[in-house]
């Protein structure tokens, strides 16, 4: 490789953030996403969810069933710039229903920003996502969101992620008071006040007087009240807290902790350039050839994410693929790992929710978009050079079965049609019963929405109506044995055979208490809750 080649991708490698958003529903994912946008001058005025009908759409929410609803279905990729950095963000769904998508998402990111409502603290689905960032030893760095309204107590939040989530934490600022009387936050690190001036729905960018804390003006911008408030938390938090430590905040054993409002705005650009300043730059990751550096000059990328007719006019179908090497340039000829032939990938797109844009380059942390005429699967892997494979990305067990049904026998070519586009795409699990007289697809799900949201997209996407007939069964294991592990055990009670889109044995459950029985007497199954999606090598 040469030097120029060299500096260019260390460069650019040093310039990029990659991150997801976790939250549970209802934190506000959404809206923070906007005013990040606003802030890095992608959008000029941010859209209100709430106020969904009467302003314009959120921009990261751009399927219609989410506008509908006010709820993110599916992950968006939102690229900006902002103080020289190239930022890819990942926008994932909030509701638990959509879980699976957002697993696959993490597995694309390099940094995660843990959303928490003020007033709720820690909720069910934050709990569960963070396990997946840990899982990855994420870089997590969390908002606390929604100070202008009443909410817990700062110091009673901190505590509770320590305690619930078994990680240090480091308050980079702290707020000036809470819900009506919340002004503000202070900077620790370089020990100022910022006040901001409030505005309705926070559509523009937030005006904020800064102050040094031992300032002789403090108390004419600022109530008497807060400010020895302030003052007293201040020297609590200064004898409790931990000491910053960026390393720890690497390894995902440390989260710097910031409060605002993403409503209102105050505190969200402060966020954003402190996150800037810690977050992990794009980094090696694990492959057939052991970990791979950023800076190896030979492109690779995998693919984390298929999305179906996301502009309805063309029918298209989008392939996200994560670049994690070298440089990619369109009209490039790459190596698909898996089906080992060539693709020239002639149209990538740079990705901003639904709207695209054609790109000539990418380098390592972006994410591009690449027209998927059903070549690309979740998971594969393309490439120059020496043949490389990344790490597949997990399916995890659903909990929820139903067969599909089609009853008009006209629509027989839409409804295949319509099944293999979701399918490939991760919108749902789809399962076939080992009986080969059994045809119809079985969704499988984690929870009921994405029944509705397939149904949904069917109706609307492929003119296909449908029926559900659920089956009884809440848990799925794969059988690591295999085919033969499962003729050998022979029948097994309160279960049903079904295979999986790779063909692989799946055994559906009616419930926890039966898996433990059956792990109990048939321990060569090796049942597995997750299983790889797509080719790629399976993780240790």
């Amino acid at each position: 490789m040469s030097a120029e080649i060299l500096i260019e991708l260390e460069n650019a490698v040093e310039s990029r953030r990659n991150f997801a958003i976790i939250s549970h529903p209802d934190a506000g994912k959404t809206t923070l996403t906007e005013k990040l946008l606003l802030y890095g001058g992608a959008i000029h005025e941010a859209g209100s969810v709430k106020a969904r009908r009467a302003q314009r759409k959120a921009t990261s929410d751009w399927m219609e069933m989410e506008q509908q609803r006010g709820i993110s279905i599916t992950s968006t990729v939102l690229q900006f710039s902002y103080d020289d950095f190239q930022i890819n963000l990942l926008d994932t769904p909030g509701h638990q229903d959509f879980s699976e998508d957002t697993y696959r998402t993490l597995a694309a990111a390099d940094n995660a920003v843990m959303l928490i409502d003020a007033a709720k603290g820690l909720e069910p689905q934050t709990r569960k996502l963070f396990e997946v960032c840990q899982m990855r030893s994420l870089p997590i760095f969390t908002f606390i969101n929604k100070l202008d309204r009443p909410g817990r107590e700062a110091l009673e939040l901190l505590d509770e992620i320590e305690q619930e989530l078994g990680m240090k934490t480091y308050a980079v600022n702290w707020p000036v008071g809470m819900g009506d009387r919340f002004q503000g936050v202070f900077d620790r690190v370089k020990k100022q006040i910022h006040l901001f001036e409030r505005r309705a729905h926070g559509s523009k960018t937030a005006q904020d007087t800064v102050i040094d804390l031992g300032d002789s003006r403090i108390e004419e911008f600022l109530d008497q009240e807060l400010y020895y408030q302030l003052k007293e938390e201040l020297e609590i938090l200064d004898e409790i807290a931990e000491d910053f430590d960026l390393e720890q905040i690497h390894a995902g054993k440390m989260t710097p902790v910031f409060f605002g409002s993403a409503m209102t705005n105050f505190g969200v650009e402060l966020f954003l350039k402190s996150f800037l300043d810690y977050a992990l730059k794009p980094e090696g990751r694990n492959s057939s050839e052991g970990e791979i550096e950023p800076t190896y000059p030979e492109f690779t990328g995998f693919v984390f994410k298929l999305q179906a007719n996301m502009d309805p006019k063309h029918r298209d179908r989008v392939a996200f693929v994560r670049v994690c090497t070298g440089k990619f340039e369109k009209d490039m000829t790459v190596k698909h790992a898996r089906t080992g032939k060539t693709v020239r990938l002639s149209r990538p797109q740079k990705l901003f929710a639904q709207g695209r844009e054609s790109l000539d380059v990418a380098y390592p942390g972006d994410v591009i978009g690449l027209n998927n005429p059903g070549v690309f699967a979740i998971g594969d892997t393309i490439y120059n050079g020496k043949k490389i494979e990344y790490e597949g990305i997990p399916c995890f067990s659903p909990e929820i079965f139903s067969y599909l049904k089609n009853p008009n026998p006209s629509k027989f070519k839409q409804f295949q049609k319509g099944i293999t586009e979701l399918q490939e795409e991760g919108a749902v699990q789809i399962m076939y019963s080992a009986d080969e007289f059994k045809r119809e697809p079985i969704l499988a799900a984690v929870g009921q929405l994405q029944f509705e949201v397939v149904q949904f997209r069917l109706k609307n996407e492929y003119n296909v109506e449908t029926n559900l007939e659920p089956l009884p069964y809440s848990v799925a294991r794969w059988i690591g044995g295999g085919w033969e592990a499962l003729e050998k055990a022979g029948r097994i009670f309160n279960t049903m055979t079904v295979k999986d889109s790779w063909n692989r044995p799946v055994l559906l459950i009616k419930n926890q208490w039966n898996v433990a029985q059956i792990v109990g007497d048939y321990p060569d199954l090796n049942l597995k809750s997750t299983a790889p999606v797509g080719s790629g090598i399976q993780p240790d």
